[in-house]
């Protein structure tokens, strides 16, 4: 673990694409919380109710970085870069989403964070569902931005999609396929998944294809994927429980998930709003900065 986390400061010090996007506030800082059998990447900023904010697969924790900038003034923010991916450590096995909510918890509870809000995206998502199923009570409100939940709702309707197609790609020979192409691969996503490619900036590219192309992280990347068998068998069990009834916002890019997202949402949680937000595709940070940061403020200022 010592060892990657070297690496993973020694590009972000080489790479001058890593400070070209949007920067954190400098209030905020970051530190390395060993939890759960890994090692977890966090930012930590602001005072005030706590928030925590997950990302998804093809980005990191910094793609939080305006958001976290707008709610640090009232809130305590902690944005985490999930198991195996951005400079969190690259462990082995633990990619279910519901070992990840496990790692969560433990962020917070080494922070001796209690009751948080919670904001998603992508894998976010899936992750954010286990963790509310593992700590009921443990969030107020939550935010859902378009993607789906494995075994949740439309699940196997949404897998014949065909450009979920690299839920399927992974193994050995596909990472050898990737090593050294990490660009080229995640390209595909950020174009194939906007409403405007353009809007997901090259800087943004360069500093994510950097970070991906860290040791051991594509293979984290794709193990995120391989473990959505086990995930769906562990969230048909949650669903037994019942549904949590908090307050949740189900967030689809209209060119993306659209009002899908909030289907998705009904199926696992009793209390859900719908938003869907113009000319966006999946990318809602990137592509619809402005629109999705008022969304997330105006429904965490809502009294319960």
């Amino acid at each position: 673990m010592l060892r990657t986390l070297l690496v993973a400061l020694s590009v972000v010090a080489a790479s001058p694409a890593i400070g070209q996007i949007e920067p954190f506030p400098p209030a905020f800082h970051t530190q390395d919380i060993a939890t759960n059998g890994a090692v977890i990447h966090v930012r930590v900023g602001g005072h005030g109710p706590a928030v925590v904010l997950l990302h998804g697969f093809g980005e990191t924790g910094d793609m939080w970085a305006p958001l976290a900038a707008n709610l640090a003034r009232d809130h305590l923010v902690i944005v985490p870069d999930l198991r195996g991916l951005g400079l969190s450590s690259k462990p082995d096995r633990g990619f279910d989403k519901k070992t990840q909510g496990y790692d969560i918890a433990g962020v917070l509870d080494t922070l001796k964070v209690g009751k948080v809000d919670l904001v998603t995206h992508d894998i976010g998502n899936m992750v954010g569902y286990a963790f509310v199923s593992e700590s009921p009570g443990r969030v107020t409100r939550l935010v859902l931005m378009d993607a789906p939940i494995p075994g949740v709702g439309p699940w196997e309707e949404i897998l014949k999609s065909p450009l979920l197609w690299h839920f399927r790609f992974g193994g050995p020979d596909m990472e050898r396929l990737v090593a050294g192409r990490e660009r080229i691969y995640l390209d595909r996503f950020w174009n194939e998944f906007s409403a405007t490619p353009a809007k997901f900036s090259e800087a943004s590219r360069e500093h994510y294809a950097a970070l991906y192309a860290l040791p051991g992280a594509m293979h984290s990347g794709f193990s995120q994927f391989a473990a959505f068998d086990q995930d769906v068998v562990d969230d048909r069990a949650f669903l037994a429980r019942g549904k949590p009834g908090m307050p949740v916002l189900a967030i689809g890019g209209d060119k993306s998930f659209g009002p899908t997202m909030a289907v998705v949402a009904r199926a696992a949680f009793t209390n859900v709003q719908e938003m869907v937000v113009p000319e966006s595709g999946h990318w809602l940070m990137e592509e619809q900065p402005a629109a999705t940061v008022a969304a997330v403020r105006t429904f965490l200022d809502k009294p319960i």
